[in-house]
């Protein structure tokens, strides 16, 4: 047989019954918040994870397409095989620090276009060294070219935008530049960044003359030589272009890596054919390589 409460019982059970509702209630509230913070939390950990990997570099090997090698130049062979795996394990180590940076063409402008113009001048090293004592081989130029795997590629293209305001456009330009290294972007917006006055001040790029510091040119080699004399003159005048388009873009480092960097190694690879030209008939010249480096000048 039930007995009825008395009236300031019921009256305290209804109490406590909504202070329970109320614990109830805040319990939920605090659960869903806790719920958003922790998917917040796993989002970012996604995009750092996306960040972090921008694939990896993947090069033509050189050594399975390599003749015979006679004894004598085997060691430097090996020197050269072994620089360009150096040369790639650099790229991909600057393909990760520069992750965000450049717009749209920054891999290819300032990491995969310097890494081609790194690896010409390496095979065209291999090559003479087969040469001095044996067939040369030809036609190793076209196991330069190194690609971005797919997922690298997919991601810099997310990231284009994020890092175009940063790294300033180290991308659309001339260089194969390797920004690094910093590089590439819309050269539109240095116009935007820097005056005119700027763009007056930024200074000329001076590299050392190379035609005063050959030999006697055979006559065999006399055209190859003038097309790479101007070759290295264009090269020069796409880097002043280049110097004058990107005021106000990069970091401290941008005209080294973006486009004193990538011109070296142009010019490299152009000083390495002169003097290949010319050893087909004649002496080899020796020691071009320290024409290389460029500064800028004020």
């Amino acid at each position: 047989m039930s007995r009825a409460l008395p009236k300031y019982n019921k009256r305290r059970v209804a109490l406590i019954g909504g202070a329970a509702a109320v614990v109830m209630t805040g319990a939920v509230i605090a659960g869903s918040a806790l719920a958003g913070e922790s998917a917040g939390s796993k989002s970012g950990t996604t995009n750092a994870r996306t960040l972090a990997g921008p694939g990896t570099i993947s090069c033509p090997d050189v050594a399975s397409q390599l003749p015979a090698i006679p004894a004598s130049a085997q060691a430097e062979v090996d020197r050269n095989l072994t620089l360009l795996q150096t040369q790639i394990d650099e790229a991909n180590k600057r393909l990760v620090d520069t992750v965000g940076q450049g717009g749209a063409n920054f891999v290819q402008n300032a990491i995969l276009g310097p890494l081609e113009d790194k690896r010409i001048a390496t095979v065209n090293r291999i090559a003479t060294a087969i040469g001095r004592t044996a067939e040369k081989p030809v036609g190793l130029d076209a196991l330069a070219p190194c690609a971005l795997n797919a997922d690298g590629a997919a991601e810099t293209g997310e990231e284009a935008g994020a890092g175009e305001e940063q790294a300033g456009g180290e991308a659309e330009a001339t260089p194969s530049a390797t920004a690094t290294e910093g590089a590439g972007g819309d050269t539109g917006e240095a116009g935007d960044t820097g005056e005119a006055d700027d763009a007056g001040a930024v200074g000329t790029i001076s590299c050392p003359d190379v035609a005063s510091e050959l030999p006697a040119i055979p006559a065999s080699a006399q055209a190859e030589v003038d097309r790479n004399l101007t070759l290295l003159q264009t090269q020069i005048d796409e880097a002043n272009k280049r110097l004058v388009d990107t005021v106000g873009q990069g970091g401290p480092n941008f005209v080294q890596n973006a486009i004193l960097g990538p011109l070296e190694d142009k010019r490299v690879s152009t000083i390495d054919r002169i003097a290949i030209s010319i050893g087909r008939t004649a002496e080899k010249p020796e020691g071009l390589n320290s024409l290389a480096a460029c500064t800028v000048t004020e």
